[in-house]
């Protein structure tokens, strides 16, 4: 368990890396080697920290915290074996040590004996002075086992000896979570805020159970709590957002996310919320210029670029939505929503080949829903490729029998293809499932609508 670096030692780690640098030979006492081990192992700096490992058992090779340190590092360098056997050394001479267990329950933990490693660390809680780390790993283990009553239980036991221990609240309502058990977190919260009733990450998280139970009213009154305690608490501000939005108070949502904009850098999130804010509000204009924002402040947020397409199709500016979508689907190809507004919209230009194109894709990225295959049947039709039509009708039948958009279209095409008694088959199918809708395919498929023997078999539906 490391300790913060001391500042007032900060001359021994230049003097060591002042050694490193020489290839001169300086000596410390063991503290000073843990302090500058430790300092490298908080700054992620393994490789410097190994080498003072190194040298400090070369000064001080019976150190019980060095060969400690040493252990830890083998462990993270998932030298298991290795780091088991010094343990086990360290634990002959000094039984009563907390820090052996502890480092021989890490290696229990990375060979996935998460009950033998629990049991060693309850071994570290007897003879720890300091037992909210070892609970706050205990907690963990249990989380790995997902056993969420035990591990709750321990990250509890951790805010009771430091009331300030966030990550053992977070990790306490996680586990409530998991459970679904949110009026039991609301109750457990409640009970800490009467024990500080000035912490923003109780009543934030308060905000967030009561938010998920959709007790808006109570949730909007804890995160208000929250800010009002720290006016600075971005969470609880996006939070308060969120539920406007959810009660359609979009003015006020908006108010939060600009507070957040201001308060950190501003996200693309953020814009992008305010952006359908404006445009619930229909203020067109303004939710334009969030878009915009949107995508200059992350170009690969493909919703954006969504947004900005919907927004340009709705006022009829076609070309400027096809330029938008495909932004989009330079980003995710394989999203078939884009594809079918991709489709839509070349429709509208007229563009019935490209619009083959977006069908042909959602088919490609498995969108096998029936629309997709009727709007690419109308297209080829249009286009007067029948045989890809019919080819595609055929496979539709087969996924969607006792369909009346299917029978129609495959009576239709058989009739265009040339196949009378297939067609007359096919086209009394359709009659029988749905005998209005031929009205439809008249507008659809005129030519055939006009032959003598189809005018026939309706006549006599009619009747």
């Amino acid at each position: 368990m490391h300790q913060n670096f001391n500042k007032n030692n900060r001359l021994s780690l230049s003097k060591f890396e002042s050694m490193l640098k020489t290839n001169s030979v300086y000596f410390f006492d063991s503290s000073e080697f843990e302090d500058i081990i430790h300092c490298y192992l908080d700054s992620g700096r393994q490789t410097l920290a190994n080498k003072a490992i190194k040298l400090g058992l070369a000064q001080h090779p019976t150190s019980i915290n060095l060969r400690l340190l040493f252990a830890e590092s083998l462990i993270f360098e998932n030298k298991l074996e290795q780091a088991s056997k010094i343990l086990d050394e360290l634990h002959l001479i000094e039984p009563n040590n907390e820090e052996i267990y502890v480092q021989k329950a890490c290696v229990l933990s990375k060979k996935d004996k998460h009950q033998q490693a629990i049991n060693t660390l309850n071994i570290a809680l007897k003879y720890a002075d300091n037992q909210a780390d070892i609970l706050a790993m205990i907690g963990m283990e249990y989380l790995y086992l997902d056993n969420f009553d035990n591990a709750r239980l321990n990250f509890a036991k951790c805010l009771e000896v430091d009331f300030e221990d966030y990550s053992s609240l977070y990790n306490v309502i996680y586990c409530f979570d998991m459970q679904n058990q949110h009026k039991e977190a609301i109750t457990y919260l409640n009970d800490f805020i009467d024990k500080d009733p000035y912490s923003e990450v109780a009543w934030h998280q308060l905000g967030r159970q009561y938010f998920v139970l959709k007790q808006y009213k109570d949730a909007l009154r804890a995160f208000d709590y929250a800010v009002i305690i720290d006016e600075y608490f971005v969470g609880a501000y996006l939070e308060k957002a969120k539920i406007h939005e959810k009660l359609k108070m979009y003015e006020d949502a908006i108010e939060s996310y600009l507070i957040t904009t201001e308060l950190e850098d501003p996200t693309a999130y953020a814009y992008y919320r305010i952006g359908t804010c404006y445009e619930n509000l229909n203020k067109k204009d303004l939710a334009l210029k969030y878009y915009k924002k949107t995508v200059k402040e992350d170009p690969l947020l493909d919703k954006g670029w969504l947004a900005l397409t919907k927004l340009y199709f709705d006022e009829k500016n076609h070309q400027k939505a096809l330029y938008y979508i495909n932004k989009a689907i330079a980003i995710d190809e394989t999203n078939t929503l884009y594809w079918r507004m991709f489709s839509e919209i070349n429709l509208k230009l007229n563009l019935f080949e490209e619009a083959t194109i977006g069908f042909y894709k959602c088919l490609d990225y498995n969108d096998n829903k029936l629309d997709i295959y009727i709007g690419l049947s109308d297209v080829l039709n249009f286009i007067g490729e029948f045989q890809d039509s019919f080819d595609l009708m055929l496979k539709a039948l087969r996924m969607f029998p006792n369909h009346a958009e299917v029978e129609y279209r495959l009576g239709c095409l058989f009739f265009i293809l040339g196949n009378n008694i297939k067609g007359e088959e096919f086209l009394k199918k359709g009659l029988h499932t749905d005998f209005d809708y031929y009205q439809v395919f008249k507008e659809i498929f005129p030519s055939v609508f006009k032959l003598d023997a189809v005018n026939t078999i309706i006549s006599k539906f009619k009747k």
